[in-house]
């Protein structure tokens, strides 16, 4: 990809459709979205208290009907399908107000659902007039460009979020608020601003140092920051210029570690290691014909290793993965970490190590 084709790590004001439509074709790796929910407020919130509950009553929030709120989630979502890479994804997040009707236009548009992914707010606003349930999540829909695509997934990275176990869809974060919320005059510098937390999931989960991405509603930069510190190229789109301002400055402010590749590629090494076939260790001589191979080192589940690098255990033949699989009862099989050897010394030894000695010659 030529990048400067590109505005890199740059705000361009003006509305994202008209915008998009000036950025090259399938040049961005990943798109983080926080459209207007068209919240619908009917009246103003008041507390218990009698204070007034600052809402979201801005006018960029507001659309006549909701039919020209979903002609408008057509348009942007068009928009951003055009400039995503066949590799890319796209993030929307909303509440139920309007991520249903979302959802549908990104199905009719050809995006295909990998996740949706509930943000569980640890200190959601209450809802004051006791009339329903206190709204205390929001969805994110996770998409591909086309169904089948590939796609970025740090999926050992993410295992650090909760206990080194696979992540779960249900993200458990405060909202935004603190020395993080921006002010203004002591007001809200913007009334959805997202945590940093949030971002820096979606960002490390889905892209990779180096990757393009891409906010179309960028606020008061929240994607830009997060993008910056973990050695992203960002692009923010906003129409509203006193939001530009503050993105802009909140973005310069922040100092980043430089750039060390062994340090911020969190991709999973051995997925990106050379490819090695089971047969090519016969070829070596570290796996003879004939030789026994212990599953899951259970010397009572022994096959035999034959001339072609296929092996046989109970009539049934194949590789070490299908074997393998056979033996799960169909469950996913890495053969490499499943199968081992009898060593020089007597211990039974992963067939794994036995790869890593082909990939170091």
């Amino acid at each position: 990809m030529d990048y400067d084709k590109l505005p890199l790590n740059q705000i361009l004001s003006g509305d994202c459709i008209d915008v998009l439509a000036a950025l090259p074709e399938k040049s961005v790796d990943l798109i983080f979205a926080d459209p207007p929910y068209n919240l619908q407020l009917q009246q103003e919130l008041w507390r218990p208290n009698q204070t007034k509950v600052d809402a979201v009553t801005d006018a960029w929030d507001q659309f006549a009907s909701l039919q020209a709120y979903d002609a408008f989630s057509r348009a942007w979502l068009a928009a951003c399908r055009r400039v995503l890479k066949d590799t890319g994804t796209l993030w929307v997040i909303g509440s139920y107000h309007n991520i249903y009707r979302v959802g549908a236009q990104m199905q009719d548009l050809g995006y295909w659902f990998l996740n949706d992914v509930v943000w569980i707010k640890t200190n959601p606003m209450p809802n004051f007039r006791g009339v329903r349930f206190t709204n205390a999540h929001e969805t994110l829909l996770w998409a591909s460009r086309a169904k089948g695509a590939r796609y970025t997934f740090n999926h050992h990275a993410m295992k650090a979020f909760n206990d080194d176990k696979q992540m779960r869809s249900d993200w458990l974060l405060p909202v935004c608020g603190g020395a993080e919320r921006l002010r203004v005059n002591g007001k809200k510098a913007h009334s959805t601003q997202k945590p940093e937390a949030l971002l820096y999931r979606v960002i490390l989960s889905s892209s990779n140092p180096g990757d393009v991405v891409l906010d179309p509603f960028f606020g008061t930069g929240t994607t830009g920051a997060v993008a910056k510190k973990l050695h992203r190229h960002w692009l923010g789109i906003e129409r509203e210029a006193e939001y530009v301002d503050i993105a802009r400055a909140r973005i310069e402010a922040i100092n980043v570690k430089p750039y060390n590749e062994a340090v911020f590629d969190v991709r999973d090494q051995k997925r990106l290691a050379p490819r090695v076939p089971f047969s090519q260790l016969l070829e070596a001589g570290l796996i003879l014909p004939g030789q026994s191979l212990y599953f899951q080192a259970d010397r009572q589940q022994l096959a035999h290793v034959k001339p072609d690098g296929k092996i046989k255990l109970n009539g049934y033949e194949g590789s070490i993965h299908q074997v393998g699989r056979q033996l799960l009862a169909g469950g996913p099989c890495n053969g490499w970490q499943h199968w081992y050897f009898e060593a020089a010394d007597g211990h039974l030894r992963p067939i794994d190590e036995l790869r890593a000695v082909i990939r170091g010659q």
